[in-house]
């Protein structure tokens, strides 16, 4: 663990009391029928920091009817687009209002950095502030060639109600990506936070009501997936299920849902590769894979874990990224100037450790790291910054989510061979070419399966780009334009002008 940079405890002040996490239900907050209550401890100071209701079936079935209520009454489906704008605004507001707040809770029990907490909850506001402008925007089509007397329209409604499951890695941000475009499109929602996130996800609960959304529309039930999940994605009066998490939980959502013909969208793993040519600017590229892999701890669908780098400068790059990763600042999340916090569990920490050990096994090299670590007045868990080199196409390490703060390094001397490596994958989420050939890069983009490829960059992301994956990434978009339509359902309305239909039946 020498020449690492590590950032010690900062002392910073965590609240005296755990925050306390309730349901709402109906546009009211609501204990567990049970009275149970599940914690949540810091995984970088190892204190607890929330204290949640621990819902079950009840509370689920509760605040399905809620939604269903909600939705049929037209309180919310039916509202102009500038009424749904309008609350949606109102939300942004509060949300930039309210970033230290949440950003404090959000980095204790996720560990991830304050500054990276903060970024990603004024940064989910503009998400809100996009769906708004969408909800005033949409449109169907009209079709007045079909003869003189024809008129053909196709509208957009609201699909309906909709369970929303999201992940604990970006909760605030994907929770984001998801619950302001299906409110634009009209729908009634069930919301399900990780059990190790829930906090931020209730504290937008309390917003909302504030912004004044109809009671109902809205619901959010906290806890565990088996007892709370499982309504959502089964109950006949849910109409669609959008989820984030790992590929194996979404399959199973899948089948789960199969059984109402329900709508189901998917945003799922990644094994993300960035091919770097050899005319490509290597210290660019070198920022942006460290960037890349180490961004929420690697805890991150789009974590760029795979580097496919041209055999004449890949020890160049290398050497670059082992010099970067010394200077990256892993440590307290409290501290701003940490740029890497803690792994979300230990049980978490062991599987990253694991995929390493095995790798090495199977006969790659550490370059870098390789192996938990202590933080000076922490008891929470930390690993260090990972590169293994000498990775081939056949090792788990390659192909496997590690989800964590390792990079593989992979070679290749041709275009054809970067894609068969980059395209050799059960994931497809998304991709990055580095090139000073604006060919190349234009001939790898349209050949890589990906749902995003990113040039001569890593993770810039927009509310007006879409964003979602192929094979088994998922399926379905999120955001933009394409995110809104996932929320809606395409009706064809033929009328005919007048009395002109010839009558079917004859008079003999």
């Amino acid at each position: 663990m020498t020449q690492m940079t590590i950032i010690a405890a900062a002392g910073a002040a965590i609240p005296a009391q755990p925050f306390a996490g309730r349901h709402l239900i109906d546009g009211a907050w609501h204990d567990s029928a049970t009275g149970e209550t599940f914690e949540r401890r810091s995984p970088a100071h190892d204190v607890v920091v929330s204290r949640s209701a621990l819902g079950a079936e009840a509370e689920a079935r509760a605040a399905i009817a809620a939604a269903r209520r909600s939705f049929d009454s037209g309180v919310w489906s039916r509202a102009s687009g500038k009424e749904r704008a309008t609350v949606l605004l109102k939300v942004a507001a509060l949300i930039e209002a309210d970033v230290e707040r949440m950003a404090l809770i959000e980095t204790l029990e996720s560990g991830k950095p304050i500054t990276q907490a903060r970024g990603e909850i004024s940064g989910a506001a503009d998400l809100w502030r996009y769906a708004a402008a969408l909800a005033r925007t949409m449109h169907g089509d009209s079709h007045n060639t079909l003869g003189p007397d024809m008129l053909g329209a196709v509208i957009k409604e609201p699909i309906g109600v909709v369970s929303i499951i999201t992940p604990w890695n970006f909760p605030f941000w994907i929770l984001s990506q998801k619950l302001p475009f299906a409110l634009a499109a009209g729908c009634s929602c069930v919301v399900k936070p990780s059990e190790l996130t829930p906090s931020t996800t209730a504290m937008l609960g309390g917003l909302l009501i504030e912004a004044g959304l109809p009671a109902g529309v809205v619901n959010i039930v906290l806890g565990y997936g088996p007892a709370v999940g499982a309504p959502m994605t089964t109950d006949p009066a849910v109409d669609m299920v959008t989820f984030t998490g790992s590929t194996a939980v979404g399959k199973a959502i899948a089948a789960a849902a199969s059984g109402t013909l329900k709508k189901v969208a998917l945003e799922l793993g990644g094994k993300n590769p960035q091919v770097i040519f050899a005319d490509a600017d290597l210290d660019s590229a070198a920022d942006a894979v460290t960037f890349g892999v180490y961004f929420n701890t690697g805890q991150c669908c789009n974590s760029g874990s795979r580097i496919i780098v041209h055999e004449d400068v890949a020890e160049a790059l290398v050497a670059r990224v082992v010099a970067l990763s010394r200077q990256v600042a892993f440590g307290d999340p409290l501290d701003p100037r940490t740029q890497v916090g803690a792994i979300i569990s230990q049980q978490h920490q062991g599987r990253i450790d694991g995929c390493v050990r095995d790798a090495v096994a199977a006969g790659a090299e550490v370059a870098l790291g390789g192996a938990p670590m202590t933080v000076p007045g922490l008891a929470g868990q930390f690993y260090q910054p990972t590169v293994v080199r000498g990775v081939t196409p056949d090792m788990a390490i390659a192909r496997e989510e590690v989800f964590g703060p390792v990079l593989s390094v992979l070679t290749f001397r041709t275009l054809d061979e970067a894609l068969a490596l980059t395209n050799d994958a059960d994931y497809g989420l998304s991709a990055g070419v580095w090139s000073e050939n604006v060919h190349t890069c234009l001939a790898f983009c349209r050949r890589a399966q990906a749902g995003t490829v990113w040039t001569n960059t890593w993770m810039d992301g927009f509310p007006e780009l879409t964003f979602g994956g192929v094979k088994q990434s998922g399926q379905g978009r999120e955001i933009g334009p394409y995110g809104l339509e996932e929320f809606l359902e395409v009706k064809t309305l033929v009328m005919r002008i007048g009395r002109s239909r010839a009558p079917w039946v004859k008079t003999l």
